[in-house]
């Protein structure tokens, strides 16, 4: 049985069960055996967590800083193992997947989180020197994380993120592993582990736990002591999560379905439909559909271009591989979406059956279709998130029902528009465009949504249900790190009691604050 990390000891579980991760490519159980935490588990950290946070809140910006730094070091140094360990739990490929694409992106928001924390401009420091009042965002307390299957290293409990944005805010984390990959987790806690003894952090910056039961996990979120939650995964077990979260008051941050519509015009079909068909299947079937930002629902227009485009991509989507699922119930609640689509009137053009040549957890690679007129009938059934390798056709008879289909949108992550390169036909786009805009965080042209940038600037939320509150973001550091951080007002606080970022003298050159209305530096 692996232990858990609880205030900087690997330590027996207090366990009610125990579980195995099992090899998606193979159906096989791994051989380690993960304990399911009892309620004492979660206690004990949670104690320690709040003396951790009280230990972190003292420390500047620098040292916390300095632990992110060596935190990414220690993950390169355990590359390897950390490559090999999450290819055997999630079957997602080696190279260019974990080893080359996800690993130096998880390093690299780690050491953007660090550079944020030492700058301190993320505190947005404001200043009123003549009624002698100050404020800035404090960190908020022990914040618990609940990772996602699709991403082991940059959306991880431990690594990803969620992580990264809360530890840069000054809150020691709870990781609670995904059971889909609690053995990569453990490894990222060994990194922490090790870098909190080099940099002589709290030993409770950063805990772990593998499993607990549901009541157990709805008492951690909703506990006096959890400053905020962060939580990715299935729309049912999150809700469930939010409501008691709501219920005491305490802040949980969810990514939860996102269809992330893209509406192809018929200019751009014209234009150069076939690049596009081989556009969309690239990014609807990488890593098996399984991306939060996923093309899940394609809006066109009725004509000669849709039905060429369409012949091509269910060629394409005929021709492709059938990718390997990350889990049983992957492939379970794969089959439960196409299913309910169908019963709702959806046509399969492609697939949608789960018997497919793919190895592993699978399911055919899958396309469905809808009159715009169906989809407006049951649109809230027509949005059935099928999370993999399957997507929705909806296909409208003019412009005015594509943008009333686009009105009875749920919120989404993405929203993506193809429209003629020479403008011919802007007028159509702009009408789509003041549509889908409010129905979506992040609006793209020309472009796919698979895929985050880890930038400064890019928004990884949306309206409910992709995410539980329009305004914030889990990626884009320094933005992100606002959800786990307070807004603390000093009035008439004497200056050696204040915290350094509103002293007068600044504590470095590079911080923005507001002196007087004016953003300045130094």
């Amino acid at each position: 049985m692996q232990p858990v990390l609880i205030n900087g000891k690997w330590r027996e579980a207090a366990a009610s069960g125990s579980f195995q991760a099992y090899n998606p490519a193979t159906k096989d159980p791994l051989p380690d055996d993960y304990p399911v935490s009892s309620w004492a588990d979660c206690d004990v950290a949670l104690h320690a967590a709040v003396e951790a946070a009280k230990h972190l809140r003292r420390l500047p910006g620098a040292q916390v800083a300095v632990f992110l730094e060596a935190f990414a070091d220690e993950i390169e140094l355990r590359k390897e193992s950390l490559v090999a360990m999450a290819h055997a739990e999630t079957a997602l490929p080696v190279a260019p997947r974990l080893a080359d694409v996800e690993l130096p992106r998880t390093v690299s928001q780690l050491r953007q989180a660090a550079q944020a924390a030492r700058d301190g401009s993320w505190t947005r420091p404001i200043i009123d020197t003549k009624n002698n009042i100050r404020s800035c965002f404090m960190p908020l307390g022990p914040v618990c994380v609940f990772g996602p299957n699709n991403f082991p290293f940059a959306f991880g409990s431990l690594s990803g993120g969620d992580f990264a944005a809360a530890v840069a805010a000054g809150n020691p984390v709870i990781g609670k592993a995904n059971s889909s990959h609690p053995g990569t987790t453990r490894l990222f806690g060994e990194a922490a582990h090790a870098a909190m003894q080099a940099t002589k952090m709290h030993p409770a910056t950063v805990q772990l736990i593998y499993r607990t039961s549901h009541a157990d996990g709805e008492r951690l979120v909703s506990d006096p002591r959890a400053g905020a939650t962060a939580y990715t995964g299935s729309r049912p077990a999150g809700l469930r999560l939010k409501a008691v979260a709501d219920a005491a008051g305490k802040p949980i941050y969810l990514e939860l379905s996102s269809v992330n519509p893209v509406v192809i015009l018929p200019g751009a079909l014209e234009e150069r439909g076939a690049a596009i068909a081989e556009e969309y299947k690239s990014s609807g079937l990488m890593g098996a559909g399984q991306f939060c930002t996923n093309p899940g629902l394609v809006i066109l227009l009725k004509g000669a271009a849709t039905n060429r485009f369409l012949a091509l991509l269910i060629e394409k989507y005929h021709a492709a591989p059938v990718g390997t699922l990350l889990s049983a119930a992957v492939e379970k609640a794969l089959a439960q979406s196409v299913e309910i689509l169908q019963a709702a009137g959806a046509t399969a053009l492609v697939g949608g059956a789960a018997r497919s040549g793919g190895t592993g957890y699978c399911f055919a690679n899958t396309l469905l279709q809808v009159s715009a007129a169906q989809f407006l009938a049951d649109a809230e059934t027509m949005q059935t998130e099928a999370f993999g390798n399957a997507a929705l056709v909806v296909v409208a008879d003019d412009i005015e029902q594509a943008t009333a289909a686009i009105e009875h949108l749920e919120g989404n992550l993405t929203g993506c528009i193809y429209s003629h390169t020479g403008g011919a036909d802007d007028a159509e786009c702009e009408r789509i465009m003041v549509a889908l805009s409010p129905k979506v965080g992040r609006v793209l042209n020309d472009k796919m949504p698979t895929g985050v940038a880890v930038s400064a600037a890019m928004n990884h939320g949306g309206p409910f249900p992709a995410t539980g509150h329009p305004g914030f973001t889990a990626v884009g550091i320094p933005t992100s790190i606002h959800r786990f951080a307070m807004l603390q007002c000093y009035d008439n606080v004497r200056p050696h009691r204040l915290p350094a970022v509103l002293h007068d003298k600044v504590p470095n050159d590079t911080i923005w604050r507001s002196i007087d209305g004016n953003w300045v530096q130094g």
